[in-house]
């Protein structure tokens, strides 16, 4: 199949902008005040969750900041639990530690459990995202304390320059969770959790310890799954002005691949699984994923600091989801040094921020043999074998200027350099790709701190998103021609990829009123060269490829709202709500004109009305709408809207010593599809594209805590 119609010729990018409005604190502009960064800090949990939400309203634009001890009243199965009920963010899950995660329409047509693109991910401001993407495995929802969230060209203060911005999962550490802590959780299909942790400080020496597994049976067939491992956090305060932290994470998954289903499927069997998947077994083992990582910081002087971090990522793959097994080995290395300087500007306080950022594939090569006997060739025949490497560099700098109490100006650019090198090394001889680009994406933004509780902020920026090596690979329509033995056609060369960019508008307030804390923020982002993938031929020879499309446009509307309804002396109903109002489309495309691009809901809303007994008993119930997503570029066949809702139960005792819960999910048994892998055009042929959300479900839990 062609895919011309993704790679045409869009006009020249658009320079970001400058309209210097102006920028203010929340509440508070003191002209000493800290860095735009979340930067941690040895307090309690909740001191530095409180702390996060501060640092976040000197932003100017949009973000979130997602407490752990909330989240963990309920199920934690994954990413998509711990990324529910905020603005801005999809993220759903095909029913296993995959889930598939935008940010205004980042990554918007992958398959779940594929590489994430679209967003910079780190783990304690440490880059866990590589040139070859962001995998999930080590995203274990139980050893964190937080999730920070920098939507959009707000992540560039982390070096983070693509469209969907910047997640930093923040680990548990022995200053906020002293003690030992048991958790287990346990519900339908087979799901078990359990985890037990150990944290503490010693003078000058803190650390965290947890050990954590999960098994799961699945909701549809041949969907089952386990994982396990552990993580580790010590710090070393080594002198007043000196502190380093070092982070190991540890962990092994290994799930059966159910397939996706069509919509005829979704509605009358969704606990089915593609007969394709179950006749090649179809399951992606992850052999063991290890992350080590350090962090130090040193204070130069009363207005000056200087942090260094270095990663080293080992993430081997066992893909044996088609009719070839790919055997991956990936390293990493990653390296990050920032700077940062108060002082006077123009006679005024400001702040100033370099940081360097590099992430470096030392290996990233693939084995590729045949799993089952096929036109001759016999179990384990070699087919190919390719390397796809890259390494990316940022250099960015930021300047926060006090212009005035309420008024803060952010400027920022950043410069960034990627390497490419990708080639079939198996049948040799094959052409090689070595690509050298640069490219820059520069941001200015203010806040303004109209009163107290009222702030408004925005932003006009330029994004950059490299394409990811094994892309250029994988997706390739340059094929080994017939008589080249198990090879015949397989890609035998890669196809070289521009770099996404895209020209940002964005605009919002917050802030607290009677209702609540609430946020809102509209966007508008012309996007050029946008990666996008497309299901070119379905399991067991399956095809995805990634091809830059014609000029596109992202807009959109993020809304939340967490306040109390009532209050009264037998405790507390509040009601948090999220909506996403997400219309991305072409702009004049030669074949699909304006169409809307597929993979994700127009609307998106959740909500939860929530009450809280002074004794520490709570009770819930929640919603979520979402409207039906395109299947395909033609927008010839769409997946249907759903409405589902839950409850749940629970108490927690006086001063956290224990905590139990019950949860009810998808009451009404609805059956919908979770995830759009897209497709060309299917002429409003009902195809296999979707994934199943779950059905009914009962969860339970309990956590023990012990000084």
């Amino acid at each position: 199949m062609s895919l011309t119609a993704l790679r045409l010729h869009p006009a020249p990018a658009l320079l970001a902008t400058a309209v210097a409005l102006a920028l203010p604190g929340p509440g508070h502009a003191a002209p000493t005040a800290p860095a735009t960064t979340l930067d941690a800090v040895n307090v309690t949990a909740a001191d530095a969750t409180a702390q996060a939400r501060a640092a976040l309203a000197r932003v100017p634009g949009a973000g979130n900041v997602i407490d752990l001890e909330r989240v963990a009243q309920g199920r934690v199965g994954g990413t998509s639990d711990v990324l529910a009920y905020q603005p801005g963010i999809s993220a759903q899950s095909p029913g296993n530690e995959g889930s598939k995660v935008s940010i205004r329409g980042s990554g918007i047509n992958r398959a779940p459990g594929a590489h994430g693109s679209g967003i910079a991910v780190s783990l304690d401001g440490l880059p866990l995202t590589g040139p070859g993407g962001t995998p999930y495995e080590l995203l274990e929802p139980l050893w964190l304390s937080r999730v920070e969230v920098l939507r959009g060209a707000n992540g560039l203060a982390r070096g983070a320059l693509a469209l969907g911005g910047a997640i930093n999962y923040i680990s548990r550490n022995g200053t906020q969770s002293p003690g030992t802590e048991i958790h287990y959780e346990a519900g339908s299909r087979g799901y078990e959790k359990r985890s037990l942790g150990h944290g503490g400080s010693h003078g000058t020496l803190d650390y965290y310890l947890d050990y954590t597994d999960t098994a799961f049976d699945g909701y549809q067939r041949h969907a089952a799954g386990e994982g396990r491992g552990g993580m580790a956090n010590i710090g070393w305060q080594i002198t007043p002005d000196l502190q380093t932290r070092l982070f190991v994470r540890y962990r092994e998954t290994d799930h059966e691949t159910p397939g996706r289903l069509t919509r005829a499927q979704i509605r009358s069997t969704p606990q089915a699984a593609n007969p394709a998947n179950i006749a090649i077994d179809a399951r992606r083992p992850q052999p063991g994923s290890t992350w080590v990582g350090s962090m130090t910081t040193l204070r130069l002087d009363e207005d000056a600091s200087l942090q260094a971090g270095l990663v080293y990522h080992h993430y081997p793959m066992d893909l044996n989801e088609s009719l070839y097994r790919q055997q991956l080995d990936y390293s990493n290395l990653n390296a990050t040094l920032e700077y940062t300087q108060r002082h006077a500007l123009f006679g005024r306080t400001s702040v100033t921020t370099v940081g360097l950022k590099v992430t470096h594939d030392l290996d990233a090569d693939v084995r590729e043999t045949l799993r089952f006997a096929n036109n001759g060739y016999a179990a384990g025949t070699p087919t190919r074998a390719f390397s796809h490497h890259g390494t990316d560099s940022v250099l960015h700098l930021g300047n926060e200027l006090v212009l005035s109490p309420a008024l803060r100006l952010q400027t920022g650019l950043a410069l960034l350099q990627t390497r490419r090198e990708v080639q079939v090394t198996w049948p040799a001889g094959q052409p090689r790709l070595d690509s050298r680009e640069w490219d820059y994406a520069p941001r200015i933004g203010f806040t303004w701190q109209q009163r107290p509780q009222l702030q408004w902020f925005g932003n006009v920026s330029r994004s950059v998103e490299p394409p990811h090596p094994w892309s250029m690979i994988w997706g390739s329509n340059r094929y080994f021609a017939a008589g080249n033995g198990a090879s015949t056609g397989r890609q035998r060369a890669p196809v070289p990829l521009d770099n996404q960019t895209a020209t940002t508008l964005e605009l919002g307030a917050r802030g607290d009123s009677t209702l609540g804390r609430w946020e809102l923020t509209g966007y508008y982002a012309r996007v050029n060269h946008e990666l996008l993938s497309v299901e070119v031929a379905p399991v067991p020879n399956l095809f995805i490829a990634e091809n830059n499309a014609s000029a596109t446009v992202h807009r959109g509307i993020e809304a939340g709202l967490d306040g109390t309804v009532w209050q009264g002396s037998a405790g507390r109903l509040s009601l948090r709500q999220a909506y996403t109002f997400s219309d991305f489309h072409y702009r004049d495309d030669a074949r699909f004109g304006s169409n809307r691009l597929p993979g994700l809901p127009r609307h998106l809303y959740q909500g939860e009305l929530r009450f809280d007994h002074g004794s520490g008993f709570y009770a819930a119930l929640n919603t979520e709408y979402a409207s039906r997503i395109a299947v395909d570029y033609a927008n010839t066949f769409w997946a249907d809207s759903r409405a589902i809702f839950g409850s749940r139960i629970g108490y927690d005792a006086p001063g956290g010593r224990w905590q139990a819960w019950a949860e009810l999910r998808n009451i009404g048994d609805r059956r919908y599809a979770a995830t759009v892998t897209p497709g060309y055009d299917d002429g409003g042929r009902d195809i296999a594209r979707s994934t199943p959300g779950d059905g009914r479900g009962v969860y339970a839990g309990v956590r023990l805590r012990f000084e």
